[in-house]
């Protein structure tokens, strides 16, 4: 079952080379907040967090000898940081895919009947309390365990989302200040990092999306250390800072003591602050550039179903903004405006490379909106057919998936996604 979270709207001043990107969170099922923070039109919509996996209570544990990532094994290697991640991730020297929550659908069971090459897979870790991910399966956390093995048995690298800062709604920063809350988000964060230590392969983790842009827009004055948070009541953490900072840095000293073999990334929120650098500084601030990788943020819904205003699909955007960007890159908003917005994150936090992340799976249509499960989107036919422009900004990997039921999905894409990685995957681009 999907659990829908957020929906995100991202927002660019049009004129801007560098462009100042948007995103909105939400604790609806079926609804959208307004934004955050301000926007200026024309704008381009971009993503957020939003859905843990269909196959959170359980997983399938399926095979397939086809999607080891192995076939382009022979590829040189590069030298940046998306490079040098990919190796260290035991995968080839290209822009790598993956694939996050399928609504309505199997991740495993797709990429055996389609005969897919896929790199990463993707699960929400959500919830810090009754009922939270650490009681899906017996013993607690043992989602860890499983999924890493059923991503594993696919040939792919588990990526794990950790998603507790939402547990009281996207946005209620109270419990930073609960000694309870705090108590039982350090524990689980423990207890997922010793399953992926156990697992003893590499593992990729995103941490607490939307939770950073909630925390600069909360924190006076932006700055980090100005809101309060426990974090050395946490044996692992004792010397760090009662504060968003110490959150951070607890994040990642816990990923380098139990999960050597973790590699992590935070997800700036574009709406976070009054325009990109700020944003910027304020992930450089929590000590963001520290970790691996950066989350770039697509679209966590198709174009269309916020085009169509698609309340029962989870897509009722609060002000009107254009979701469709122009492949042609010729008329605003456009994928050479996204682009040259998430390679100021790669360059401006650390030269880390970027995971560009929850990207819709709809397909390319010139009628606006659609249905539940076909929904229009173009993100899939421009980032796997312009795939060299996401590498030359810094970009490792894509991840694709759906951000809430009802949207497009590898089952209902009319096989898009399976012929076009096809395609990709025959002329990959390299990493530098």
């Amino acid at each position: 079952m999907l659990n829908p979270r957020v929906s995100p709207l991202l927002s660019a001043a049009a004129a801007a080379a560098c462009l100042a990107l948007c995103a909105c969170g939400s604790d609806s099922t079926a609804s959208t907040s307004a934004e955050p923070g301000s926007s200026t039109a024309p704008s381009i919509a971009g993503g957020s967090s939003s859905t843990s996996s269909g196959s959170s209570t359980s997983t399938s544990g399926g095979s397939s000898s086809s999607s080891s990532g192995s076939t382009v094994s022979s590829l040189p290697p590069g030298s940046s940081a998306a490079a040098k991640l990919a190796a260290k991730l035991g995968k080839p020297n290209r822009l790598l895919l993956g694939l996050g929550a399928q609504a309505g659908s199997s991740t495993p069971a797709a990429v055996e009947s389609q005969n897919l090459t896929v790199d990463i897979d993707e699960q929400y870790l959500d919830g810090a309390g009754p009922g939270d991910w650490t009681t899906w399966n017996s013993p607690a956390g043992a989602i860890v365990g499983s999924f890493s093995a059923e991503a594993e048995s696919l040939g792919t690298v588990p990526m794990f989302t950790l998603y507790q800062m939402a547990t009281n709604g996207d946005g209620n920063l109270s419990d930073l200040n609960s000694s309870t809350f705090m108590s039982t988000y350090w524990a689980n964060v423990k207890l997922m990092f010793q399953g992926i230590g156990a697992f003893g392969k590499p593992v990729l983790v995103n941490f607490e999306p939307d939770f950073w842009g909630y925390a600069q827009l909360h924190a006076p004055n932006g700055d980090p250390t100005q809101l309060f948070a426990y974090v050395n009541s946490n044996p692992d953490c004792a010397t760090l800072s009662n504060d968003i900072v110490g959150i951070a840095g607890c994040l990642i000293s816990m990923a380098r003591k139990y999960a050597p073999l973790a590699y992590v990334g935070f997800p700036p929120s574009d709406w976070g602050g009054s325009d990109q650098p700020s944003v910027i500084a304020f992930m450089n601030a929590i000590g963001a550039q520290h970790a691996d990788f950066i989350t770039a943020q697509t679209l966590d819904r198709d174009a269309g179903c916020y085009e169509a205003d698609a309340v029962a699909s989870g897509c009722n955007p609060q002000y009107l903004t254009v979701w469709y960007l122009d492949e042609s890159n010729t008329t605003t908003p456009n994928y050479a405006q996204y682009l040259a917005s998430m390679q100021n994150y790669h360059t401006g936090i650390g030269g880390l490379p970027l995971i560009f992340w929850q990207t819709p799976m709809g397909v390319p249509s010139s009628n606006s909106g659609g249905t539940a499960f076909h929904f229009r989107d173009n993100h899939v036919h421009y980032f796997l057919t312009h795939a060299s422009e996401l590498t030359a900004v810094g970009g490792l990997a894509v991840v694709f998936g759906s951000g809430n039921n009802f949207q497009t999905s590898i089952t209902t894409d009319g096989g898009q996604f399976q012929s076009l990685s096809a395609a990709y995957l025959a002329a990959p681009a390299l990493l530098p």
